[in-house]
Parts: structure tokens; sequence; C-alpha cells
């Protein structure tokens, strides 16, 4: 056998160190490098082409192709329209296939036992309140400005039509997509058995749950092997208030109404200064009489990904060729703010909220009962019904900023350092933390098990949005797992409580 350091290991590998493997799994590791290698090389040539193609440089404006009916979103990669922008537009990008450096397929000498998806719901509508300062926002411009033209032309013609918080049928088919991606990938399971799905009580998670489930179906069906058990949405959990929800965070006052609740605007504040007064000075030169603020130049970045998703085939909206690459760049990391800030390590309460889910994580990974006394539910997560623990196969559905949560509580992003909100720092350079990265309109998580050949002991694997997340905290093999009991093991934050008891200090 060839000698194992001739094999190229993803950085974070050669970096951190990493668990040495039993023998049976040393050649399906070389053949597995050897397929990522070449698949990671084609990826990168492809992708190489396609920006050579469109740009050349980043401080370029990006055209907008004229309309047709194909559609920029796929099954198994989601959104590819013009990734140099489409992909840095935080919590407002389609959900999109992020790069990895260690392969996410299955390895050969394992089986997966389990498998958890946690799901935003798909691309919707702006919120009421933000609807609302568009709207004013176009007007605003319309009433002041008396001529539109070359790129600002489309201007002339556009009303605003967006609704308020619901989905989008482009949001729609993700989701149908992301169920038929998820059997595809575990169909060893999903032949034979359902998925336990519960939603978030809002409307448009309830309905994402529902397209996932439609999504699932139909690909069980198309399968032959396949017996005719389907899912259906088995919770809903209510978003009322003081309702004990782990897939939407209400319940800790001292969090949702205290000081730490302005801690990501205090710092999205801070980086606007740094980054939208060029923005500004050029939109209002050419825009005169308009006088844009700040948030207004802000309010029309956010039109850009709105009016894509607006689309049925997600066409990238002309308000996209209004900034250039940079721009984009310095917009996608204004909403990774938002989310650290808000939800992440930034905020001393943000990774609390997402302690509850973790623990039923905990039980389903375990088959054991649910040890919390956060935000869970204990009437339906006691009862077999509401909660089983013998599934194999299970999904839940939630919101972008709660999904930010229980990943900062699980440990995923714990090497990300405080992020600068004066200076951007690439995802890279945060170890793969960005909104865009984590939680965009159809984002998931997939927590899985695994029995492979050489391992007494079930091994866990997180990925979010198809990147392997390594799971350092409890010691990651080169292929990013760790044992079940090590992995339980480093939740420790979670299994403790997190800091509720200051909930209502």
């Amino acid at each position: 056998m060839a000698n194992e350091s001739s094999h190229v290991l993803p950085t974070w590998v050669v970096r951190k160190g990493y668990k040495e493997l039993d023998g049976l799994e040393h050649e399906a590791r070389r053949r597995c490098i050897s397929r990522f290698t070449l698949y990671s090389m084609a990826l990168t040539a492809a992708s190489l082409f396609a920006l050579g193609v469109i740009s050349s440089s980043s401080g370029h404006f990006i055209p907008v192709p004229a309309p047709n009916n194909h559609t920029c979103d796929n099954v198994q990669t989601g959104y590819q329209c013009q990734p140099q922008i489409s992909h840095y537009w935080g919590q407002y990008s389609p959900y999109f296939s992020v790069p990895s450096e260690i392969p996410a397929n299955v390895p050969l000498t394992c089986s997966v036992t389990f498998a958890q998806i946690l799901s935003r719901h798909g691309a919707r509508d702006p919120t009421a309140s933000k609807t609302a300062k568009y709207n004013a926002t176009i007007a605003k411009i319309k009433k002041n400005v008396a001529n539109f033209t070359g790129k600002y032309a489309f201007l002339d013609d556009y009303e605003y039509t967006l609704g308020a918080d619901q989905l989008t049928d482009f949001g729609r088919q993700q989701m149908e997509n992301s169920g038929i991606k998820y059997y595809q990938r575990y169909a060893g399971l999903a032949r034979k058995a359902i998925p336990f799905v519960r939603s978030s009580g809002e409307a448009r998670v309830v309905e994402s749950a529902e397209k996932w489930v439609d999504g699932f179906t139909e690909a069980k069906t198309n399968d032959w092997w396949a017996n005719k058990q389907y899912p259906s949405v088995n919770v809903v959990i209510s978003e009322d208030a003081g309702s004990n929800n782990t897939l939407n965070h209400d319940l800790c006052t001292s969090f949702e109404d205290g000081p730490d609740s302005n801690i990501a605007d205090a710092a999205q504040k801070t980086w606007v200064s740094v980054f939208v007064p060029n923005i500004q000075k050029r939109i209002n030169a050419d825009f005169p009489g308009a006088n844009l603020t700040s948030a207004e130049i802000v309010y029309l970045m956010d039109l850009c990904p709105f009016n894509t998703v607006a689309s049925a085939t997600g066409a990238v909206s002309p308000f996209c060729s209004l900034f250039t690459e940079t721009e984009w760049q310095d917009y996608g990391y204004y909403e990774s703010l938002n989310k650290f800030y808000g939800y992440g390590a930034g905020n001393p309460l943000g990774p609390t909220q997402g302690v509850g889910f973790t623990n039923e994580l905990i039980a389903r990974l375990t088959r054991k009962p649910v040890v919390d006394n956060t935000s869970t539910n204990h009437t339906l997560d006691s009862n077999p019904a509401t909660f089983p623990l013998d599934r194999a196969l299970y999904a839940d559905f939630s919101h972008d900023n709660d999904m930010t949560a229980i990943f900062f509580a699980m440990g995923l992003y714990n090497s990300t350092s405080a992020l600068s909100n004066t200076t951007l720092e690439t995802a890279q350079q945060t170890n793969g933390y960005s909104a865009a990265y984590t939680v965009p309109f159809a984002a998931r998580a997939y927590v899985e098990k695994l029995q492979c050949l050489g391992h007494r002991e079930e091994l866990v694997r997180v990925i979010v949005n198809d990147r392997v997340i390594p799971l350092r905290s409890c010691g990651a093999d080169w292929l990013g797992r760790c044992t079940l009991s090590d992995f339980v093991g480093s939740l420790s934050f979670a299994r403790s409580g997190g800091d509720w008891a200051t909930c209502s200090a």
C-alpha cells in the first residue's frame, strides 16, 4: 500500500492533526481522496471558466442576462446563476452547494444508520416591515428622479409587487428539490423507512415542510425498490408568544428584549459606515434629487435577491447589476455580522437559543429521553407519538436565526474568531463561516450516524449545505467524524443548559 503521507489531505487536517484510522479504511481513504481531488479539480475549472466568461474583475458591474425559461436552480447543487454575486447575498442567497475540504459522500466502508435534516424554509417575500420600507424607497426614487437611463432604465417600468412573509414559487421548488435530494442521498434507509417530520408553526415554514415531503414522496414513488409508505408533517409546534418551541426562539426575555438584542445592529451600523458611503455617493449622483440614506442603499441592495427569488425560475434581477462584485461581497459580510452577533458566538446569549434543539438531537442520536429545561416542549417530547426515539430519519423545519443559534450551540463554528466590524473577512478567513454558507434560503444541515468497518462504535458527521464540518471539539478524524460518545460528550454546553439561567434574570 502507498505511503499515507503521499496522499493529499484537507488543509484543516494538516494544520490540526487527525485521528488515525484502522487498516480496513486506508484503501477506501486513498480511493476517496483520489475521486474527491478529481471532482474538485473539475469543479474549480468549471467555476473559473464561468467567472472568466462573465467578469474578470471584482470591481466590475455584472450585466444581467436576458430573461429566459431556464431555471437557475437544480436538485444537487442548488442556485448557480452568477455565483460571484448570488453566493454573497447572506441569508437571502438561495441555497447552493458550499465547497468542502472533506468529501461529503458516504465512505465505501460505511453505511448510514441515522440521518437528521434541519432545514430553513424556502425563499420568501420580504417580511411585512421590510416590504413597506422597500416600497417606500422605490416610491421615493420614482418621485424624485425624472429619467432612468442605462442600467437604471428598467426602473421606468418597475412596479413594487413583492408580498410579505410567504414562500415564493421559487422557494416552493427549492423545498421540493431538497426533499428529492435527501431521499436520493439516504435511499438506503428511505426505501424502507419514513422520516418523522416536525415544523415550526409559521405558515411559510409549514408549507416548506409540506413541499419537502412532496419532493421526498416524488423521489420515493419513482424508486422501484422502495415500499409504498410516505411521510407527512407529523408535528407543528406553535410560535405563539410563550410557547416552548426549539425551532423558534421567543422565551428568553433577556435575549429578546435586553441589551444583547442590540449587539448585531451595532456591528452592522459600523460596517455600513465603511462600505456604503462610496455606493451612496455614486447612486445619489446617478439619481439627482433622490438623496438616498445609507439605510435606503442597503434596501436597494436587498431588492436584488428578493426580486430574484420572486421569479419562478430565479432569474437574476436587474437590481443586481447596480452594484459591483466587491460591493456584493461587502453586503454578504454585512449579513454575516447580523447572524454572528445576533445569534452566534458574538452574542452572549445567542448560542443558548439553540440548546433545546441540540438536546433533542442528543436524545434522537442516543435513543434516550430528552434531558432539557430550556425551550423544549415537555408535553410533546415525552410522548412517543410526537417525539419518537426509534426512527432512523428525522426532518425539522425552522428559520435562519434559530439554525444559527443551533449551529453555535453544537460548537460547529468554535474555530471562528469574533468577526471584525471594520474589515471584511472571507469565509476562508472565518474557517468556513458566513451567513450565505450556513443559512441561505432552503439551507439544510445533515447530522449522520455511520456504521463503519473497523469501528465498534457508530460515528457522527455533520454536513451544512454540502460542506462537511470537522467536529474538532470531539477530536475529529480525517473525515471530520467523531464517535457517538465523543460527540455527545463534546456538547456539554447544551447538556448543561447553556446560559439559560440568565434568560429571566
